[in-house]
């Protein structure tokens, strides 16, 4: 494409002054610049097809078994490595070998350790090829459970033999073929994937790019761009929260490509030099810097996509919420120190009602983040989470928003957030440490509310909770579903109603987003992870304590104590200090039942328009029969199973089947098993797909579903679980199973285009 510097000179007259090196760049008009400069490789279409639906679906994100990422042409050009990026004892964080942003040659990835699965010279004798080929000597049985032999543990030991020990693993593992634990391909694909592979497995150029989409990209460009001090402060705070998203214009006619947002050293209609740093709040150096759009050229996978829209009307929104109030940047902060990491001293010159707002008109992006975030992995993480739960928002300028300023402003400190760490030990005395800084903050903020509330008209009602505005936002209301390692959100309050909820405002939501999503170090040692876990206890409990505000003050106790039957003195301390209940004020609602919270939930739902998710609603009595109540049996189902049934018209439904795991308190970071009550589990059935990891497929006739839930009812032992999946499950040896997979991806393509990604089969049971 050809620079066009019209177009930058048409948004300096609409949009004011433009940085001095912006303008400067103007003078490389001149300079022709090819896609080739600005675009990686793909995968031919026919053998993206073939990768993508058996390959990708273990192979991709920080969890790719070998560190093989298969996602992109780029990866698989990469190769693999023997290191892993989950490793729990790791005392020093490890090497950054994020795929476009650590190395940028086949040199320097070999020069990081990573070694090829091509063989250029002789294309048959590389390990992509022999894998396949092996598989195709020694196929899997086609019916049953697989032997023990294959370990689908998720920290099982890897075996990454490089191209001089295939040999080795050939004699030893006959049967581990790729795609591992699963059917070979089928005669086509097979021929597809390895004829290309003989032809030396070239990548081709991606299709061009729409002149409307590259006008998209210069309107963003020089929006992010602009030199004034609000500008750049702006700039600053979305590049540090939408860092991690899929951004694509959805004011096109035509379906855009991906982007990510990104700093390089180099201005707009240049190639992008991209500025990788451990985190989205790392110091850039010392030279200029601009926000670029960098096109994403990888394959989407459900366990990361994270779709955000841009548009006329969201830069629009953007300047309505931070450049058009009055206030002065006198001054932009540095990168330096641990400010850097403080959203509340970094970006304290921006209005807090602009921050809330950017945040909380997107919540599903904001939670979604924190959710499938940095990390495809996420036991340490998510274990401090109940398995289910919903979400509301506190109202924005639900108190005076310049107090709200100030009082931020005072308390920064207090809501520091833990520093990346080395050693592996986390102790007593740092729990208690943030337990005192989070109670001081905790004792500041209900004095701000005692005194809102005894000098105005404010009231501890449902008047206080954001229900989406005029425009009806659905993004007003969540539900949170978390299967052991990883977890789900979804728009509305969805499922029975769960055990917990969380009630959140900017400070916590902003917390939430720094400790969890920009903050959070995949790569880090296991104590900044540990530390990570440990801080995350303060804010769920601060989320649900601030449910608690709405409950009437005799019963608020006894709903804590339930949440946290049998934790360590010091948190139950915590959660019930007097200290912080004489600030309490009570609530303004009035009840009429004897079950208060299971009241309080409803009024939630009847608050918030969007509540009522019609997507995940279940219509079939016998299905929505599962969610009728607790039961043991529930215990016994595996966390994420997806169920089609065929109708006699030769339709199909699909179903998602959560199993939720209860647990007697979340305040503990080890013995999780320990803490389980099977006979409180529940199980939440959605239409469509809820869930980027099944651990099960299920296919039925209609006629069926009424033994298949009986069935589930009445599960006792994990030998009932098998003659379940003997009657209705499909077992990874099952000849069709690619079939069925192949149908859910496509339905979810269907009907869900922009969120729909591919599923991750990693976690797929063998039982």
């Amino acid at each position: 494409m050809q620079f066009q510097p019209s177009i930058i000179l048409n948004h300096i007259a609409k949009n004011g002054a433009i940085a001095g090196f912006l303008l400067a760049a103007l003078s490389l008009h001149t300079v022709q610049l090819s896609a080739e400069a600005l675009e990686s490789k793909d995968y031919p279409a026919a053998v993206k097809e073939v990768v993508e639906q058996r390959c990708m679906v273990c192979h991709g994100c920080y969890d790719a078994p070998c560190q093989l990422k298969m996602d992109a042409w780029m990866g698989l050009e990469r190769g693999a490595n023997k290191d892993r990026v989950y490793n729990g004892s790791r005392l020093l964080p490890a090497k950054l070998t994020r795929l476009y942003e650590d190395a940028h040659s086949i040199e320097e990835w070999r020069e990081k350790g990573f070694f090829p699965v091509l063989n250029e010279s002789e294309p048959k004798k590389g390990l992509m090829y022999q894998m396949l080929n092996l598989k195709e000597e020694y196929p899997l049985q086609t019916s049953g459970t697989l032997p023990d032999t294959f370990d689908f543990s998720l920290d099982r030991d890897q075996s990454c033999p490089k191209p001089d020990e295939f040999a080795s693993y050939r004699e030893d593992r006959p049967y581990q073929g790729m795609p591992y634990g699963f059917p070979g391909l089928d005669t086509d694909r097979l021929a597809v994937l390895t004829k290309w592979i003989e032809d030396g497995a070239r990548g081709v150029e991606p299709p061009p790019r729409s002149n409307a989409e590259l006008r998209s990209v210069d309107d963003w460009e020089v929006f992010l761009n602009a030199s004034d001090n609000k500008s750049r402060l702006m700039s600053r705070y979305i590049y540090e929260h939408l860092f991690i998203g899929d951004l694509y214009f959805n004011d096109l006619d035509s379906e855009s490509a991906w982007y990510k947002l990104v700093r390089s050293r180099t201005a707009p209609g240049q190639p992008i030099d991209l500025i990788a740093t451990r985190r989205p709040y790392g110091n850039p150096g010392s030279e200029p810097f601009f926000y670029r759009l960098q096109p994403r050229q990888i394959s989407r996978l459900a366990k990361r996509h994270m779709p955000y829209a841009l548009s006329a009307k969201r830069m629009e929104r953007w300047k309505t919420l931070f450049l058009e109030p009055e206030y002065e940047v006198a001054e932009l902060p540095g990168y330096k120190g641990d400010k850097a990491a403080n959203p509340f001293i970094t970006f304290q010159q921006l209005p807090v009602e602009a921050r809330y707002r950017f945040m909380l008109e997107e919540a599903h992006f904001t939670i979604m983040a924190y959710i499938k975030g940095p990390v495809c992995r996420g036991q340490v993480a998510l274990n401090v989470i109940d398995d289910h739960f919903w979400v509301a928002f506190v109202r924005p300028n639900g108190v005076d928003p310049e107090q709200q300023a100030d009082f931020l402003a005072a308390e920064a400190k207090e809501m520091r957030l833990p520093q990346a760490k080395g050693s592996l030990v986390v102790t007593a005395l740092q729990w208690r440490g943030y337990a005192k800084s989070q109670q001081s903050f905790l004792k500041s903020q209900a004095k701000a509310i005692a005194r809102v509330v005894d000098q105005s008209s404010l009231k501890l009602d449902m008047d206080l909770i954001w229900d989406g505005g005029p425009e009806r936002n659905d993004n007003a209301s969540l539900t949170v579903f978390r299967h052991f390692d990883s977890a789900t959100v979804v728009k509305g309050l969805v499922g029975q109603q769960p055990q917990t909820m969380w009630v959140i405002d900017y400070s916590l939501l902003e917390r939430i987003h720094y400790l969890l999503v920009a903050g959070f170090d995949v790569y880090g040692a296991v104590g900044h992870q540990l530390e990570s876990r440990l801080y995350m206890d303060f804010l769920r409990m601060e989320g649900e304590q601030a449910f608690l505000l709405f409950l009437p003050e005799d019963q608020r106790e006894a709903v804590r104590n339930h949440w946290y039957r049998g934790a360590q003195d010091d948190v139950k301390k915590y959660i019930v200090s007097p200290k912080l209940q004489k600030f309490e004020r009570p609530s303004s609602i009035e009840f009429e039942t004897d079950d208060p919270k299971s009241e309080l939930m409803a009024m939630f739902k009847a608050r918030i328009p969007t509540a009522e998710n019609s997507r995940y609603n279940v219509t079939l009595e016998s299905l929505a029969s599962l969610m009728q109540g607790q039961s043991k049996a529930f215990s016994y189902m595996p966390e994420v199973a997806f169920l089609r049934v065929l109708s006699p018209n030769g339709s199909a439904s699909i179903y998602s089947l959560i199993h939720n795991r209860a647990h007697s308190n979340n305040a503990q970071l080890f013995a999780e098993e320990d803490r389980r009550l099977p006979e409180e589990d529940t199980l939440t059935v959605t239409q469509g797909f809820a869930g980027a990891y099944p651990n099960m497929f299920f296919q039925i006739t209609q006629g069926q579903l009424p033994k298949f839930t009986k069935a589930i009812l009445a599960l006792e032992s994990a030998e009932g679980y098998t003659a379940l999946v003997d009657q209705f499950g499909v077992r990874r040896t099952a000849p069709w199973f690619w079939k069925l997979s192949d149908d859910f991806t496509e339905e979810y393509r269907r009907s869900q285009p922009i969120e729909a990604g591919l599923f991750d089969l990693n976690r797929y049971q063998n039982r």
